[in-house]
């Protein structure tokens, strides 16, 4: 895109405004799949289709966010009740205590094995497809571990938002912690990027992130300080993409931190999660009960 970036831009609504969509990922069915904090569901639309919801009985945990799991399934954290959901397909679900902390975010290990964070505890957990739970402590106090992602080199990569920092786990449980340089830059959102780093929203000091696996850090600012970039993906043409919270738009950044911004149908949308859908397109999730398609081009 020499001449910058373009992207054509459209709303589905898929709730009521006040259901809350949060979360969204691709299901193994081609589908996308995004949380309903405040209504306490699961809801599943093909690429323009219309949304079903699941369970018929709202869940009372408030799901947050959302990943596909190694089984075939979608699994959930639920930030109030402490317990991780898996969703079939087919819409069932099932649900497992973990320990007290808040979980939070969730991503898929190269070990077959769901990975989550404990917001309120310092923890990061680990639960197999059958159930089976552990926990691993961090080396820091009240640094509210957010989002978390596989990384290119066999861990998983976590932001702490009251930590300032950004965290690595081996499979094995083996920690370090990479502080960042701007204070107060909350980072939330984190992924994997097509240059072998990890790319992360600073929701607090409104920049994009990059970190190296050897913990080499690059920060990127937003045209607006007050934009609240939230979560972030690589999209299907080599940069990522991610959503302003603060001020509605969706952004694009290069691996060269070139910064184009895109502003969403309605102001006051609350974009929050976003995902690569299986149309080759970014759907984000709207908190004021939509998802928007955003089609690179």
């Amino acid at each position: 895109m020499p001449q910058g970036s373009h992207a054509t831009i459209r709303e589905f609504t898929v709730t009521d405004p006040e259901a809350g969509p949060y979360g969204i990922a691709t299901g193994p069915d081609g589908s996308l799949w995004f949380t309903l904090v405040h209504e306490g569901r699961i809801g599943r639309m093909a690429p323009g289709g219309e949304a079903d919801l699941h369970p018929a009985d709202p869940l009372p945990d408030g799901p947050m966010n959302i990943t596909a799991g190694p089984d075939g399934a979608l699994w959930f954290t639920c930030l109030r009740g402490d317990r991780v959901g898996r969703i079939d397909t087919g819409g069932r679900v099932t649900m497992f205590e973990v320990p007290p902390g808040g979980p939070c975010g969730i991503a898929a290990g190269p070990d077959g094995a769901l990975w989550f964070t404990l917001m309120r505890t310092d923890r990061i957990g680990r639960i197999t497809p059958a159930g089976e739970v552990a926990e691993f402590p961090l080396p820091v106090s009240g640094a509210m571990p957010s989002m978390i992602t596989a990384g290119p080199d066999g861990a998983l990569w976590f932001t702490l938002n009251q930590g300032n920092a950004v965290g690595r786990i081996a499979p094995g449980g083996d920690v370090a912690v990479h502080a960042l340089p701007t204070e107060g830059a909350a980072p939330v959102g984190i992924t994997a990027g097509p240059d072998g780093a990890l790319w992360f929203a600073a929701i607090g000091a409104g920049h994009i992130g990059r970190i190296t696996t050897d913990g080499k850090v690059t920060e990127f600012p937003l045209p607006d300080p007050g934009a609240r970039p939230h979560a972030i993906v690589t999209g299907p043409d080599g940069a990522l993409w991610f959503t302003e919270w603060g001020n509605a738009h969706v952004g694009r950044i290069t691996c060269e931190g070139r910064i184009d911004e895109h502003p969403l149908p309605r102001p006051g949308c609350e974009p929050h999660g976003i995902a690569l859908g299986p149309d080759g397109a970014l759907w984000v999730a709207l908190e004021t009960g939509a998802l928007a398609q955003v089609v690179p081009g």
